[in-house]
C-alpha cells in the first residue's frame, strides 16, 4: 500500500467527523498535501482543526517515512474527482477525464450531466485535445477513469469601464491553506514536540495569508 493510501485510509473516517470530507490524499517528493471539503466550501478554522486533529496522529501511527511537510488546503478552483460522490456534486460543471490507457478515447473534456451508479455522463466538446464541431455525449464508466477533474473557465472580460472591481477576483477563487511541517529524527519514539508558530517569529499565530505553520519534531 502506498504512503498515500495509508494516510487516506487512517485519517479519512477521522476528518469526517469534523463535518469535512478527506477529497484527496498526495505525497510526493516529501510532501504529503491533504485537501479537504464540503458542501458549503471549507472555512480557515476547519482546515486549523483537521490539523491540529490530524498531527497527532501521524505522529502516532507514524505512516509517512523521514522528514516531510504536511499541507492541508481546500481544493480551490478546481478539484479532484474520484468517487461517485464527488461527480454528483460536480453536475453541471466543466470536467476533463483522462481514461485508462486501454480506453478510447484516452481524454474527454465536456459538461458533466448525470451521475447514475458507476458510469457518469458527459456532453463533451473537446476529445483528446481536439475541438468537436458540436457536443457529442459519452457515458464513461468510474472503473475507466484513472483521472478526473472539474475545470474553472473565466467568463467573458468586462467591457471598458466595467471591470470586477480593483483587487477582486473571480468568486471562490481565494484558496486557504494551512501548513504544517513533520520531521521525525527517530522513528523507534512516539513521543513528540508540538509548537506553533508564524512567521514573524516564535508563538502561535497565522499569517495574513491565512497559513497556519506548525512545526513537530520525534525526539529521543
Amino acid at each position: 500500500m502506498s504512503v498515500s493510501d495509508e494516510v487516506q485510509d487512517l485519517l479519512g473516517p477521522i476528518v469526517a467527523t469534523l463535518g469535512v470530507e478527506l477529497l484527496e490524499t498526495e505525497y510526493t517528493g516529501g510532501l504529503l498535501r491533504l485537501t479537504i471539503d464540503a458542501e458549503a466550501g471549507v472555512t480557515t478554522a476547519q482546515l486549523a482543526e483537521v490539523n491540529r486533529t490530524v498531527s497527532p496522529l501521524l505522529d502516532q501511527h507514524d505512516p509517512v517515512p523521514g522528514r516531510y511537510t504536511l499541507e492541508v488546503s481546500s481544493p480551490g478552483l478546481e478539484r479532484a474527482l474520484k468517487k461517485s460522490g464527488h461527480f454528483r456534486r460536480a453536475v453541471g460543471e466543466t470536467i476533463t477525464i483522462k481514461l485508462n490507457p486501454d480506453r478510447e478515447p484516452r481524454r474527454i473534456k465536456g459538461k458533466l450531466t448525470v451521475v447514475d451508479d458507476d458510469v457518469v455522463t458527459v456532453t463533451a466538446n473537446q476529445v483528446d485535445g481536439v475541438d468537436l464541431a458540436g457536443p457529442k455525449e459519452h457515458q464513461v464508466s468510474l472503473f475507466d477513469i484513472a483521472t478526473a477533474r472539474t475545470v474553472f473557465e473565466w467568463g467573458p472580460s468586462p467591457k471598458p469601464g466595467k471591470g470586477n472591481g480593483k483587487g477582486k477576483g473571480p468568486k471562490g477563487a481565494k484558496q486557504q491553506t494551512n501548513k504544517s511541517k513533520g520531521t521525525n529524527k527517530a522513528k523507534s519514539s512516539n513521543r513528540s514536540t508540538n509548537s506553533n508558530r508564524n512567521t514573524s517569529g516564535n508563538g502561535a499565530g497565522q499569517t495574513t495569508k491565512q497559513t497556519a505553520k506548525q512545526e513537530v519534531t520525534d525526539e529521543q
